[in-house]
C-alpha cells in the first residue's frame, strides 16, 4: 500500500484554503480504503505549523515517532499517510511535534467516533448505513416551500430517561428507538430537538462544550446506532434538529486549542479568541480554514445523519465583539463597531450554502438582540436563518405569569408587547432548559398560589403559547409539569404521572394542543405574517382578557382565542368578531381531560348584529378563570 496515498485533490486543497470546502468529512480524518487492492486507513490532518506529525495508535504500542505522517508539498500545512492492516476500531491520535520543542497529543479533529470520555483517542470508523427513509426525505422535500406544523420537543439525552436499576445509567441511541420515539409520536410533537448530541468531555456542560464537530457521543452508541435513531423518528413522521455550537470550544489539552503548538483554530488575541462566560475558545471565523472545518461539520450532520435542521447556538455571541465584555476587553472591527464582521460573513455564506445543498432543512438561531433580519434572506440584508428564538417572549410571558393573579392588570403591557414586533422575524417560542435551570425552578414552581393555583396557571400559559403566533419549543418534562429543577445527572420525574391527575392532565393537553394546531391551518399557514393574526382586544387589563383571532390560507376556518388570565370567570363575556356565523368551542384549558373544573362550555355560539370592538357582528361565551379558550368560525348565519 502507498503510504502517501491521498484522497485530496488539487481542487480540494484549494477549497479548503478559500474557506469553500464544506464536505471536508470525505477527505480529512480517517477513512477506510483499498489501494491496489490492500485495504487500510487513510489519516489526514490539518497542523501548518507543526515540526512534525506522528500517528500513534494501538497499532503501534502508542509510539509518538514510529509512524512519520508525510507533509504536502502544497503548503497547505496538511499531513497524511495511509497504513495497512489497521481498520475498524483501531483507536489513534496524533503525535504532534511542535517547532518549540514539545509533543501534543491530539485528537483528530475529523473523528467519526472518540473514545467514550474520560478516554481521548479517536477511533477508526466507517461510516456506511443502510438508511430506510427515503419516503420521509421525499414528503420533506415535497413539502419545503410551504409552512408546516412545528411543535418542537427538546431533549437532553442523558437524562430524558434512565436505567435506574442498571446504576442510573443513561439510555443507549438503540434504547431511546424503544422508549423516545414512541412517546414523541403519541405527545404529537413533530420535531424532536436533542440538545448537543456530538462528542464532549465535560459532561456537566451538558454537550455545549463540543470537540468532537463529527462525533456523535460515544456514551450512548456508535455512529450507527444515532442514524437508526435518526431513522427510527423519520419513519414515525417525526424531525429531527440537532443542536449546534460552532461559537467556541474547550481548551482541553487533547482538542482543538494550541493544535499545532499555535492557534490555528482560534484567534491567538483573548480580546477576541477567549470567552469570558464559558472559560472556552473563540473560533477564527476569518480564517479560511476554519470556516471549511466549521462549515463542514454543519453540512455532515445534514448530510451523513439526514438531520432536518440545526438550532445554532449562541449567535448573539458571534456577532458582536463585545459580547459579555467590558471597555478595554475587546477589539473593534475594522470600521471601527462592535460587530463581528468575520462571523457575520460566515454565517451568512454557510446559511446560504445549506439553503442550496439542503434546501428543505432548517437552521434556526438562538440570538437574543436586536440585530436586524436574523431570519431574512441574506439578499434581503438578512443572516439567512430559517427561524429565530424569541427571547423577548419567552422572558416577558414568564415574568407575567410569576406574577400573583392581584396584580396582573398593571402589567398586562408585558403579556401584549411580543405581539407589537412578533412578525419582524420568523420567530419560535422557547420554552427550553435554559428556564428550568441555575435555581429557577421548573415552570411549575414558578407559577403563582397553591398547587391548584399553579396549575391552573401552567395549563393557561401553555395554551397561550401554543396560540400565540410563531412555532414552539418545549423542553422535555415541561409537557407534564415536571415538579423539580431539571438536573442532568437525574432522568425527568416521570413518577409524578403514576397518580397525579395533575400532572397526566398537563400531559394530556399538550398531547391535544399539538394535534390541534397541526389540525388547523390558521395556527400555522401564515403564523410568520401579520395576515395570520387579528387583534380583537389586549385592552380589557381589569379582566387580564386576551381576545385574538388567528387566520392561515382563504379558505381555512379562523379561530377565536379567548384568554383569561385572572382568577374571575366571565359568563356571557361580550365581544366583536371579524366575520358573521358560527363559532364552535373546539378547545378549553379547564376541561375536565385536563383536570380542570369544566363548570363553563360553551358548544356553538351564534353572532348577532352588534357593535362591539369596532366590529358589527358580536359573540357571547363563557371563559373559566385561569383557562383559555378556542372557536372555530363556521359559515351559519346570524341570529336575527
Amino acid at each position: 500500500m502507498d503510504l502517501h496515498f491521498s484522497l485530496l485533490t488539487e481542487y480540494d486543497i484549494y477549497l479548503f484554503r478559500s474557506g469553500k470546502h464544506f464536505k471536508l468529512y470525505e477527505k480529512f480524518g480517517a477513512h477506510i480504503v483499498t489501494d491496489n487492492g490492500e485495504r487500510g486507513v487513510y489519516f489526514s490532518v490539518w497542523a501548518p505549523h507543526a515540526k512534525d506529525v506522528f500517528l500513534m495508535g494501538d497499532f503501534n504500542g502508542w509510539d509518538k515517532t514510529q509512524h512519520r505522517m508525510y507533509p504536502r508539498i502544497d503548503s497547505s500545512g496538511i499531513w497524511e499517510i495511509c497504513l495497512p492492516n489497521i481498520g475498524q476500531g483501531s483507536l489513534y491520535k496524533y503525535s504532534i511535534h511542535t517547532k518549540k520543542g514539545y509533543i501534543l497529543e491530539k485528537t483528530d479533529p475529523f473523528g467519526f467516533l472518540w473514545e467514550v470520555p474520560p478516554q481521548t483517542a479517536s477511533i477508526v470508523w466507517d461510516m456506511n448505513y443502510k438508511w430506510q427513509d427515503k419516503n420521509w426525505l421525499a414528503q420533506r422535500k415535497k413539502k419545503a416551500d410551504k409552512l408546516q406544523p412545528m411543535s418542537v420537543y427538546e431533549v437532553h439525552f442523558g437524562s430524558w430517561r434512565r436505567k435506574l436499576e442498571e446504576g442510573n445509567r443513561s439510555l443507549t441511541y438503540i434504547e431511546a428507538k424503544e422508549q423516545l420515539v414512541p412517546y414523541v409520536k403519541e405527545m404529537g410533537f413533530t420535531h424532536i430537538e436533542f440538545m448537543p448530541i456530538m462528542e464532549h468531555p465535560y459532561e456537566p456542560s451538558w454537550g455545549y462544550q463540543v470537540l468532537g464537530f463529527f462525533a456523535p457521543s460515544s456514551r450512548f452508541g456508535t455512529p450507527q446506532d444515532f442514524m437508526s435513531l435518526v431513522d427510527a423518528f423519520h419513519e414515525n413522521n417525526i424531525g429531527v434538529i440537532l443542536d449546534w455550537v460552532p461559537s467556541h470550544f474547550p481548551m482541553d489539552a487533547h482538542g482543538l486549542y494550541n493544535f499545532d503548538g499555535t492557534n490555528i483554530y482560534e484567534y491567538p488575541d483573548p480580546r477576541k479568541g477567549y470567552h469570558p462566560d464559558w472559560k472556552s475558545a473563540i473560533f477564527d471565523y476569518g480564517r479560511p480554514e476554519v470556516r471549511s472545518f466549521l462549515g463542514s461539520s454543519a453540512f455532515f450532520w445534514l448530510d451523513k445523519y439526514h438531520a432536518d435542521g440545526l438550532r445554532v447556538d449562541a449567535v448573539a455571541s458571534m456577532l458582536y465583539l463585545d459580547y459579555s465584555r467590558k471597555d478595554g476587553e475587546w477589539l473593534r472591527n475594522r470600521l471601527g463597531g462592535n460587530e463581528h464582521l468575520e462571523a457575520v460573513d460566515f454565517i451568512r455564506i454557510l446559511n446560504e450554502a445549506i439553503g442550496v445543498e439542503f434546501p428543505d432543512t432548517i437552521t434556526i438561531a438562538e440570538e437574543s438582540t436586536a440585530w436586524y433580519g436574523v431570519s431574512k434572506p441574506v439578499w434581503e440584508g438578512g443572516l439567512g436563518f430559517g427561524q429565530k428564538w424569541m427571547m423577548g417572549w419567552m422572558h416577558d410571558t414568564l415574568s407575567y405569569f410569576k406574577r400573583p393573579t392581584l396584580y396582573r392588570p398593571y402589567h398586562q403591557n408585558e403579556i401584549t408587547f411580543s405581539l407589537q414586533y412578533a412578525f419582524s422575524e420568523n420567530f419560535m417560542l422557547p420554552l427550553s432548559h435554559d428556564e428550568v435551570v441555575y435555581g429557577k425552578g421548573s415552570l411549575l414552581t414558578r407559577m403563582p398560589g397553591d398547587e391548584r393555583e399553579k396549575f391552573y396557571n401552567l395549563r393557561a400559559m401553555l395554551s397561550f403559547m401554543y396560540t400565540h403566533p410563531g412555532t414552539r419549543l418545549l423542553f422535555m418534562g415541561c409537557e407534564f409539569g415536571q415538579g423539580g429543577e431539571w438536573n442532568f445527572k437525574e432522568q425527568l420525574d416521570w413518577w409524578l404521572l403514576l397518580d397525579s391527575p395533575n400532572h397526566l392532565g398537563v400531559q394530556t393537553m399538550i398531547k391535544d394542543l399539538n394535534a390541534l394546531t397541526a389540525k388547523h391551518g390558521a395556527f400555522y399557514e401564515k403564523t410568520f405574517s401579520q395576515e395570520g393574526f387579528e387583534w380583537i382586544a389586549g385592552d380589557d387589563t381589569e379582566n387580564s382578557i386576551l381576545l385574538y383571532v388567528r387566520k392561515g390560507n382563504p379558505k381555512t376556518p379562523m379561530l377565536l382565542v379567548a384568554c383569561n388570565f385572572s382568577w374571575k370567570p366571565q359568563s356571557g363575556y361580550g365581544l366583536g368578531v371579524p366575520v358573521a356565523g358560527t363559532w364552535r368551542e373546539i378547545y378549553n384549558s379547564d376541561d375536565v381531560r385536563y383536570n380542570g373544573s369544566g363548570a363553563m362550555k360553551n358548544g356553538s355560539v351564534v353572532s348577532t348584529k352588534g357593535d362591539m370592538h369596532g366590529k358589527k357582528d358580536v359573540i357571547h361565551i363563557e371563559i373559566p378563570a385561569l383557562s383559555v379558550v378556542i372557536f372555530e368560525h363556521g359559515k351559519k348565519l346570524n341570529k336575527v
